[in-house]
């Protein structure tokens, strides 16, 4: 098993810029806004040559029950029990407050190992607070900058002691483990980003599925900020979900912490595979709606729609039928998207949205052979001739397929600026029919000269 890290302390801390040092990533969202941080975010990283899972959690407050906050509390009290290590941090420079004092006990009472951290040390001003922290009675505070990279080694010694683990010495002429390709480290998950407006149920999909209280959910818009990610198995198909901050129009996003929460969805979006789309029935499918899925097509990732709260639709055939009007005037770009009637509360089409899932993020990797693909394009050609624009008759000579993750596509051709539009529309929707590609963008580059793979004639 590998050991598991929770960084836990109260807000603006450090937490989440010790999270990001430790694990050598930006993944947490981190700026001088208190609380921006909301659920627990997990991360890889190696200490003294072990494999290690570092937890970023909330900033822990005293708050009433049912607030958000106190929803907060919760996650990072449910990591600390899943943790065979906590990190305490304090600002140094602040001192030792109530509330650390509070949070000081509960960590305590928890039994597991703890590592005191006096984070912000790099002045003269963070001396008392260091010392103040032995007050705390959690053990001698390591004095670190997460910042500035200071005091990090002195972190990793008693991280690990406290572990019970001994630094690796490695032996000349020996490698790393994460160096040995090991079956391509074991078939990487496929990434799955859940995206949407705020509110459509995005968090409460994401705990279905994985089958616990993972992310905060409740009826407040704008709950999550971080991409969070979340790994489960299906069908033998390693899957990493991300939840997601809810996507509004950019006039309405103003506060910083819904920019840098849209900003990191944007990111996630960028690095998936496939896209899951979650959408209220209740409000339809709206501009926001297809914004979100153009932005998906755009960036060559391919589109599941997963339809939420469809066991409180009554007259589900009308706005099933509605949905698909507007999905094939929106997103005609890729038509054939799989659209999934779900209930994330009640966990239902479950099954269902990961069958569609898979299926999307195989349809994106499949390849066309080279011959099958010409002799499409013979028929193609045979059926709707090219234009002749200014009575200049346009030849498609040959055609491949370079790449997948979107399946992309050239042809070479005689002056390929002068090819139209909707003839390139034409063969990109007469080849998702051919080879059965729907969902998914495609790409079509045109390139002039001949076919280069033909043999060359002798002069």
């Amino acid at each position: 098993m590998i050991p598991k890290i929770a960084i836990v302390g109260r807000p603006n801390v450090g937490k989440s810029t010790l999270f990001n040092r430790l694990t050598g990533t930006r993944a947490a969202l981190v700026s001088d806004l208190p609380g921006l941080t909301r659920d627990r975010k997990e991360g890889d990283t190696r200490l003294g040559g072990h494999p290690i899972k570092i937890i970023d959690t909330a900033g822990l407050e005293v708050a009433s029950r049912g607030s958000i906050a106190d929803r907060m509390r919760q996650q990072t009290e449910a990591a600390i029990s899943l943790a065979d290590l906590v990190l305490f941090v304090i600002d140094a420079r602040d001192g030792v407050t109530a509330t650390d004092e509070t949070f000081a006990r509960t960590v305590r009472s928890s039994g597991r190992p703890v590592v005191l951290i006096a984070n912000k040390c790099e002045g003269r001003s963070s001396d008392e607070g260091f010392y103040e922290a032995f007050k705390l009675g959690l053990g001698e505070p390591v004095a670190i900058s997460a910042e500035h990279g200071m005091g990090l080694g002195d972190l990793e010694r008693d991280a690990l002691a406290a572990l019970g683990l001994k630094p690796k010495i490695k032996k000349r002429g020996e490698h790393d483990e994460e160096e040995e390709p090991e079956e391509e480290e074991k078939k990487r998950p496929l990434r799955v980003a859940i995206v949407g407006r705020p509110n459509a149920g995005k968090s409460t999909l994401v705990n279905a599925l994985i089958g616990e209280d993972r992310m905060i959910t409740g009826p407040e818009p704008g709950l999550t900020r971080d991409s969070v990610a979340s790994d489960i198995t299906w069908n033998g198909q390693a899957i990493r979900l991300f939840d997601t901050a809810g996507l509004r129009r950019k006039a309405k996003v103003t506060e910083l912490a819904e920019k840098l929460a849209t900003s990191d969805t944007v990111r996630a979006i960028r690095f998936a595979e496939v896209v899951v789309l979650l959408i209220d029935p209740e409000r339809g499918l709206e501009h926001q709606d297809l914004s979100i899925g153009e932005l998906a097509t755009e960036e060559g990732r391919a589109i599941v729609i997963a339809v939420n709260k469809w066991d409180l639709v009554e007259e589900k055939q009308k706005v099933l039928k509605q949905l698909f009007d507007k999905i094939a005037i929106g997103l005609a770009q890729v038509p054939g998207v799989a659209v999934i009637p779900i209930s994330a509360a009640s966990e239902k089409g479950l099954d269902k949205l990961l069958r569609a899932i898979t299926n999307a993020a195989e349809i994106w990797n499949r390849r066309v052979p080279t011959p099958q693909l010409n002799r499409w394009l013979e028929e193609a050609l045979a059926r709707h001739a090219p234009p002749a624009p200014s009575g200049r008759r346009l030849k498609i000579r040959y055609m491949t397929q370079p790449s997948t993750r979107p399946p992309t596509f050239v042809a070479f051709c005689s002056r390929p600026d002068d090819l139209p539009k909707t003839y390139q529309k034409y063969l990109t929707n007469s080849l998702r029919e051919a080879f059965d590609l729907p969902g998914v963008p495609i790409r079509l580059n045109l390139r002039g000269g001949d076919n280069p793979f033909a043999p060359k004639r002798r002069r």
